[in-house]
């Protein structure tokens, strides 16, 4: 009798241990929108960002992409395959040009076409202050693969698409 107690005690204990397990880790679903997350913590900039500041951030938003990353745009110019230090040098560049700006993404919606692969459609809205003084408010629609490497999930391709204008 003790010994089938102690029996059902640990099969309870360890179901329990299963639920709260799979309950607390994150879905995959929340682990590919954190990836959206910190590429907006890290591509915003505050009016009195410090340079060192400004140097981390640029360095980890390459570490949210895959080796190679396809962008596909209206300008010829910016379409094309990048590696993570190019996006990283890029960064650096575009946020030179403001004195403040906000990267926000809106509307993801995920799905998975299979296990090591993320499609996501989103909004993405980029505002700021150049420091030339004028005002920049775009809005653009993406659709973005992200890849799950070695456990994490990387940016492998953003494509804009193209809304009809009045």
């Amino acid at each position: 009798m003790v010994k089938t107690k102690s029996i059902i005690l640990i099969l309870l204990v360890v179901m329990i241990g299963i639920w709260v397990a799979l309950r607390l880790s994150p879905s995959e679903e929340k682990r590919v929108k954190k990836q959206f997350h910190l590429l907006s913590e890290w591509g915003s900039k505050e009016s009195r960002e410090s340079a060192f500041m400004m140097a981390k951030k640029t360095k980890d938003i390459g570490t949210l992409f895959a080796e190679a990353c396809r962008l596909e745009a209206d300008s010829a110019s910016l379409s094309g395959t990048y590696t993570p230090d190019e996006i990283s040098s890029f960064a650096v560049k575009a946020r030179l040009q403001f004195s403040e700006v906000s990267l926000r993404f809106y509307d993801l919606d995920v799905e998975f076409p299979n296990e090591d692969t993320a499609k996501v459609l989103l909004t993405a809205r980029l505002t700021g202050r150049l420091i030339a003084g004028d005002y920049v408010n775009e809005v653009h629609e993406f659709t973005s693969v992200l890849k799950k490497i070695e456990n994490r999930w990387l940016f492998s391709s953003f494509e804009v698409i193209d809304v009809l204008e009045k």
